[in-house]
């Protein structure tokens, strides 16, 4: 892979930072951009960030002997025996800096996010538009005010479209994100209950997402979820009339004949503009048909034909621990625990009790959910009992109130809950495990298995 051309003097001036250094290096065009010492090879931009382990100042001269051709610090190198670029921050110049590069290319750039599911609809997204472009896309959960900007500079100068994943927790971030990516697509998904204790309530969710449209691109498209009661109040967007999908029939893409298989997939029939394209999602949750269809309309906006739309659609893969099903010997587990709020657990939920047999389900503590987090957390346990999870298991001091919802059983910690489950775990079952990242909720998956 090869950036487009940029030189150290387009990256000065982007990030109005002082190059200080041999002028006629200035012209050097740098070959990647990278934020880790360790990935840094011949022609490399270093980014010097001070973390909270470790600062990237102390590894410039390492970076240097390892082919880097230029630094971005914010205070001289003790040994510049290269060029740097001096700045008051680094974190927000290396914004500035992908914005610059970003200008670069004229392609079809969709962003995305929501509450729910922005990395499997990414994901879909990429598997739909890899059937006609080369699309670059986020890797992993890089959708933050550093993976963003990183995203975006790792794009090969051959990428014919780009599909890049925006996540905030609180208002501002999505315009900062935005201006960066400047989207011709915006995608989203869910306006869910999450980062409550910035955002206040749902509507500051939609308030703080929609903020990607101010940033988007002149004739840009905005593909939104008709099923979601506050995306599907709006009628327009910069003079543009939204394109909905979602799984009602009053979606322009929607769904009919939704059959989830468990491990088999989930079949349906996607329709739109009179249209129906019969299709088998590699995935577990009905959610997917949603996710299937944003995919479907971005691919229709690009002139993908209705094969490229099917194909796409089934070479979708899942990511890390997203919806991930695990065999035993004993059990199926539902590898689920990335992350968690009420309306992503209730769409994991739902896609338990498709499965045949005892179905167990182990929830965590939700996080950021502020004020009302204890009604959250009791709403959800209630949601599982009336779906007809046979088991609750919460863990964790705010899932307390989810377990008296659920009547489950309720534990303090991972240590607790670990020496109980080889008592509450049948041979057959299948188990859901998910909570909020911080829960570690991996290691009850990793016990699970030896179990």
């Amino acid at each position: 892979m090869s950036m487009k051309p940029f030189t150290l003097e387009e990256i000065a001036l982007a990030c109005c930072g002082k190059y200080v250094g041999d002028e006629k290096l200035k012209q050097i065009r740098v070959t990647s951009v990278e934020r880790d010492s360790r990935a840094v090879g011949e022609g490399s931009l270093f980014l010097a960030i001070k973390g909270g382990r470790v600062d990237g100042h102390d590894f410039i001269e390492k970076c240097y002997s390892d082919g880097a051709v230029c630094a971005v610090c914010e205070r001289a190198p003790e040994n510049p025996v290269k060029p740097y670029i001096l700045v008051d921050s680094t974190l927000e110049a290396v914004k500035k800096i992908a914005g610059a590069y970003r200008e670069k290319f004229d392609i079809p750039v969709v962003g995305v996010s929501g509450s729910v599911g922005k990395t499997s609809t990414k994901e879909m997204l990429y598997a739909v538009l890899s059937q006609k472009f080369k699309t670059h896309k986020t890797e992993g959960n890089l959708n933050n005010e550093l993976g963003v900007p990183l995203t975006l500079l790792s794009m090969p100068e051959d990428a014919e479209a780009a599909v890049i994943e925006m996540g905030i927790s609180g208002f501002g971030e999505m315009t900062r994100l935005s201006a960066m990516a400047q989207p011709t697509i915006c995608v989203l998904t869910v306006i869910g209950c999450c980062h409550l204790e910035n955002l206040g309530d749902r509507d500051g969710v939609l308030r703080a997402k929609t903020e990607m449209f101010a940033n988007a691109r002149e004739g840009a498209s905005f593909v939104l979820n008709g099923d979601d009661d506050k995306l599907s109040t709006i009628t327009e967007v910069n003079g543009t009339k939204p394109i909905f999908f979602g799984l009602d029939g009053k979606n322009r893409y929607h769904a009919e004949n939704i059959e989830n298989n468990g491990e088999g997939g989930v079949s349906c029939a996607l329709c739109f503009d009179g249209r129906r394209l019969d299709v088998t999602i590699p995935a577990i949750g009905s959610y997917m048909v949603s996710n299937a269809l944003a995919a479907v309309a971005v691919g229709r906006l690009l002139g993908l034909s209705d094969e490229q739309l099917i194909n796409g659609v089934r070479a979708y893969k899942t990511v890390g621990s997203r919806a991930n099903v695990i065999n035993t010997d004993k059990i199926r587990i539902i590898d689920d625990c990335y992350n968690a709020n009420p309306t992503s657990v209730k769409a994991s939920l739902d896609t338990l009790v498709n499965f045949k047999g005892r179905r167990v389900a182990i929830l965590g503590d939700m996080k950021e959910l502020g004020k009302d987090e204890l009604a959250l957390h009791f709403e959800t346990g209630k949601y599982a009992r009336e779906k007809g999870v046979e088991e609750v298991v919460a863990v964790g001091p705010l899932a307390r109130e989810l377990a008296k919802g659920a009547d489950g059983k309720w534990f303090e910690d991972l240590e607790s809950v670990k020496q109980a489950l080889p008592g509450l775990i049948r041979e057959g079952d299948t188990v859901l495990v998910k909570a909020s990242h911080s829960m570690q909720f991996e290691k009850i998956t990793e016990f699970l298995r030896t179990l």
